[in-house]
């Protein structure tokens, strides 16, 4: 039996979340993979029923997600505004993160596993994401797989996520949901 005073939980992201976010991101990600606040804002604005937080009962959030319904093999640029698909047949997983503090409490799995939820309560038949900083093995044990992107915009959004130095390339991974 669960006991809510001590069981992490997955809610919507509101607005006063976005300085936890910002912290969140500022231990994940080098320099050159962080987003700036206004785009966080921006992007809640844009799919509230997308973004997700992790916490602890009465603790600031430990982990976040932001989604958004796309089209299957569009990828975003890092940086870049979301940009909702008329006819959404995906979800695209746009940035999770995670603190240090509450790794290894199943907080990505749980934050994906409502995502999932919502894109099949929503009827997409995909679900995609770029992975970054050698998480490939990770979205796979979630069911990803790794895709080849050859088309332009998406192939050059993807190189957007390299980061310099680093000889990990950006993966483009997807799953089908139905």
């Amino acid at each position: 039996m669960s006991n809510n005073l001590t069981s992490p939980a997955v809610r919507a992201m509101h607005d006063n979340d976005i300085a936890s976010v910002m912290r969140i991101q500022a231990e994940c990600y080098p320099p050159s993979m962080q987003e700036s606040e206004e785009v966080f804002r921006a992007r809640l604005a844009l799919t509230p029923t997308t973004c997700w937080i992790w916490s602890l009962p009465r603790q600031s959030a430990a982990a976040y997600l932001f989604c958004y319904p796309s089209q299957k093999d569009a990828i975003t640029a890092l940086g870049d505004q979301f940009k909702i698909a008329a006819m959404p047949d995906c979800l695209y997983l746009h940035d999770l993160a995670v603190s240090p503090s509450a790794r290894g409490q199943r907080a990505a799995n749980t934050l994906v596993a409502a995502a999932l939820n919502h894109a099949r309560g929503n009827a997409m038949a995909w679900s995609a994401l770029v992975s970054v900083q050698q998480s490939q093995s990770f979205w796979g044990t979630l069911g990803y797989a790794s895709v080849e992107v050859q088309h332009s915009p998406a192939r050059e959004n993807l190189d957007s996520y390299r980061v310099a130095g680093n000889q990990n390339a950006p993966v483009y991974m997807l799953q089908r949901l139905t």
